[in-house]
């Protein structure tokens, strides 16, 4: 479809942050994947060490009629703990960071304005880093995570110990703080 839009974000475990983004007007699709590290096709278990650099991420297809990417961000960081440096909750590592992966230039200071008013708002500094961009280019390679790991709170994850204790506090904290932008 065109005039559709992407953006990859990371905010902790990518089954907290994708269940959040499927339930967001205007988004079409999310995919959890992996993106910022040095090792090419990196496997959930390489992540998982830590050691290959890369975040648990998701990349989101947006229409930019009906959701910004500037209210894309803020529901991102408005539904995770950006002042938590490698780490959410009981997730602890560089694979659990929170960050912006701009796909433009354009995309990057709308990422810097994001994270300035949300520093703004809430009197904190979020720890968020902008990763992967230099001048008007992606450079950070973008790796699809396993087919078992998509859609995977829909399916499994309501299954799940974890997922039951970390996703339906993210929705209700999207439900009313966001509640325009729930499907």
């Amino acid at each position: 479809m065109s005039g559709l839009q992407q953006a990859i974000i990371a905010g902790g475990c990518f089954w907290c942050t994708e269940a959040v983004f499927r339930d967001v007007v205007g988004v079409s699709a999310v995919e959890s994947g992996y993106i910022g590290g040095t090792k090419t096709n990196p496997t959930y278990k390489e992540v998982c060490t830590g050691n290959t650099g890369h975040a648990e991420a998701i990349r989101v297809t947006f229409d930019p009629h009906a959701i910004s990417l500037a209210e894309i961000y803020d529901v991102f960081l408005g539904t995770h703990d950006p002042t938590q440096l490698n780490r959410q909750g009981n997730d602890i590592g560089t694979q659990y960071r929170s960050a912006i992966f701009p796909l433009s230039g354009e995309q990057g200071a709308e990422a810097e304005a994001a994270i300035a008013r949300w520093n703004a708002e809430h009197g904190k500094v979020a720890v968020t880093s902008i990763e992967g961009l230099a001048g008007d280019v992606q450079t950070a390679e973008w790796y699809p995570a396993e087919d078992y790991h998509q859609e995977y709170w829909d399916g499994e994850g309501q299954r799940n110990p974890y997922c039951l204790a970390v996703i339906p506090p993210k929705l209700m904290k999207l439900r009313k703080s966001f509640q325009k932008y729930v499907k």
